[in-house]
C-alpha cells in the first residue's frame, strides 16, 4: 500500500546536541552515517534489518538544516513511483522542490511542496 507516513526527518543546527537531545528525552538510538551526513534514528526496537521490529511506530533520521529541504520536520510517504507521484503533485498544484534522488541501494527519495507550503519526502524503494 502506497501513501503510508514510513520515515520522519528532523533538521539540526548542531548534531551531536540535537542528537543527545533525542537520546535523552525520548530514549531514541541515533547512528550516523559514514559518508552521508545524515543520521538514521530508531525511536523503537528494532530487527537486525534497522527497521521497527513493534507496530505502531516509524523510525526517521536527522540532517543539517543547510541541507534538508524544510527548515522543520518532514514526513516522508512511501510510493511506488517517485516520478509518477511528483507528476500528479504538479498536477495537483504541488511542486518538486528535490526531484527522485537515489538513497545507497536502499530505494529513491524526493521531496516536494504541497498547496499549502508544507514539504513532504517521498520514498521509493529500490
Amino acid at each position: 500500500m502506497t501513501g503510508r507516513v514510513v520515515h520522519f526527518e528532523i533538521p539540526f543546527e548542531d548534531g551531536e546536541r540535537a542528537r543527545g537531545f533525542y537520546r535523552e528525552v525520548f530514549g531514541w538510538k541515533a547512528d550516523t552515517m559514514p559518508g552521508m551526513d545524515y543520521t538514521m534514528v530508531a525511536s523503537g526496537p528494532t530487527a537486525e534489518t534497522g527497521m521497527p521490529s513493534e507496530p505502531g511506530y516509524i523510525n526517521g533520521g536527522m540532517l543539517a538544516k543547510e541541507l534538508s529541504p524544510s527548515p522543520g520536520p518532514v514526513i516522508v510517504l512511501d510510493v511506488e513511483s517517485v516520478d509518477d507521484t511528483l507528476a500528479v503533485i504538479e498536477k495537483q498544484g504541488g511542486s518538486t522542490l528535490v526531484g527522485r534522488t537515489a538513497v545507497g541501494d536502499m530505494g529513491f527519495s524526493a521531496y516536494f511542496k504541497d498547496t499549502e507550503g508544507n514539504v513532504v519526502g517521498l520514498w521509493e524503494t529500490a
